[in-house]
């Protein structure tokens, strides 16, 4: 099964196949508004505007299980992320990322790029899947690994397809 199979629904509602996203560099990240990691917002939001134009998205998914600290509503989420950070890249539903209640997209991601020491599961808020325009998962990053420093790779992927 492929990644453009999947489908979620934006933070307004709106359900989104990932097949609009196809031949685009994908970098996916669960995110939470009261963590200590929360201000890598401000640097996804820097790199999507870098390369937003260059078939570049980053997809922002919301998720209360990790110390409960994303636990607004999806508006209140909404508001958070446009007042305090600017995010124009698109941002999703919360949903879960662990358990038998994982989203299908996740489930996917944590099949297809083990974590530290070959654990599948998310660990914490932000860890970033980086997805090259096949629809591969060809990385995934630690929360505590500030996007910025993963610019090189996404450059590396950004390459025209031949």
């Amino acid at each position: 099964m492929s990644f453009y199979y999947h489908s979620a629904r934006l933070i307004n509602g709106e359900e989104v196949s990932m097949t609009n996203y196809k031949n685009k560099v994908l970098l996916i990240v669960n995110t939470a508004s009261k963590c200590g990691f929360t201000k890598q917002f401000k640097d996804l939001e820097t790199l999507y505007q870098k390369y937003k134009n260059k078939e570049f998205e980053i997809l922002g998914f919301p998720c209360n299980q990790f110390g409960e600290q994303d636990p607004g509503s999806n508006e209140e989420i909404a508001q958070f992320c446009t007042l305090n950070y600017n995010v124009s890249f698109p941002m999703f539903e919360k949903i879960e990322v662990n358990g038998e209640n994982a989203h299908p997209i996740y489930q996917y991601l944590t099949s297809h790029a083990a974590g530290f020491l070959g654990t599948k599961k998310i660990k914490w808020n932000f860890t970033k899947f980086l997805i090259n325009r096949q629809g591969e998962v060809v990385a995934r990053y630690a929360p505590n690994i500030n996007p910025l420093k993963i610019e090189k790779d996404i450059e590396k992927y950004l390459t025209p397809i031949n």
